[in-house]
């Protein structure tokens, strides 16, 4: 009898998809014998490993979909080592509330300050506050927005993109761009102005960023939509990789 209820369970879980469920009804079956549990307390602890089981994954995916080259976590920042404007608002933006307000960040400075580093610690933790999130460089991005216009695919690209919590455009200003790729990139990345959040990563002040598109009108309303009530940081400030690549020498 026991056995064919147990089977019955088995089946019935793998048929639901509830693995944290068939791993752990026996074991907390015994348990809430022994605590004197109530049958809802019961089905409660099970359907609460569950869920923080389903949870965790979730979160899990989220960091795996959003794309990030490699995870870096706030936690592992050498806060002390961040340019001063950096160190000042950190506190304020790893709350997370720009995210809601659908605020952007610009992380401007020198490279091998901590830009991307920091930019990755916060779409981390945008991903495991349950936050939807997309990585990529400026140059990955407008490639993609042509490969899809050429396939008559964009307006699916452009649902998806205006639909992330938060996307982080990495290395703005590494390279420059073409009458037409510069159109594009204003366009897709006006889709979320004033709605949804947009973290940017640049090596060149807003001064310089007519060498990027290298249209004045053009460059005046990109500056315009990304820093609208944005929060700018200023991230000019001596190189970790330089550091690293000194400390290295020395052994």
């Amino acid at each position: 009898m026991i056995d064919d209820i147990n089977d019955k369970v088995i089946n019935y879980t793998k048929e639901l998809r509830l693995p944290s469920l068939r791993i752990s009804y026996q074991s907390k079956a015994v348990e809430a014998a022994q605590n004197n549990d109530s049958y809802e307390a019961y089905l409660l602890s099970l359907l609460e490993e569950e869920y923080l089981r389903r949870l965790k994954n979730r979160k899990t995916q989220r960091i795996r979909r959003a794309g990030f080259p490699y995870k870096k976590y706030l936690e592992d920042l050498d806060r002390a080592e961040l340019p001063a404007d950096g160190q000042d608002k950190l506190a304020l933006l790893e709350r997370l509330d720009f995210i809601p307000q659908g605020r952007n960040i610009v992380l401007a400075g020198n490279p091998g300050t901590g830009k991307t580093h920091l930019a990755i610690g916060l779409g981390i933790k945008a991903c495991l506050a349950d936050y939807t999130v997309l990585f990529t460089t400026v140059s990955q991005l407008v490639t993609q927005v042509r490969e899809s216009r050429s396939a008559k695919m964009l307006r699916g690209l452009e649902n998806r993109f205006e639909k992330y919590d938060l996307v982080i455009c990495d290395e703005f200003g590494y390279i420059s761009f073409d009458k037409e790729a510069s159109e594009l990139l204003f366009t897709h990345l006006s889709l979320r102005a004033g709605r949804k959040s947009t973290i940017i990563t640049t090596n060149l002040s807003f001064e310089r960023w007519n060498e990027i598109f290298g249209d004045p009108v053009l460059t005046a309303a990109m500056v315009d939509r990304l820093t609208h009530k944005a929060h700018l940081v200023n991230m000019n400030g001596n190189s970790y990789r330089v550091k690293e690549t000194r400390e290295w020498m020395k052994k």
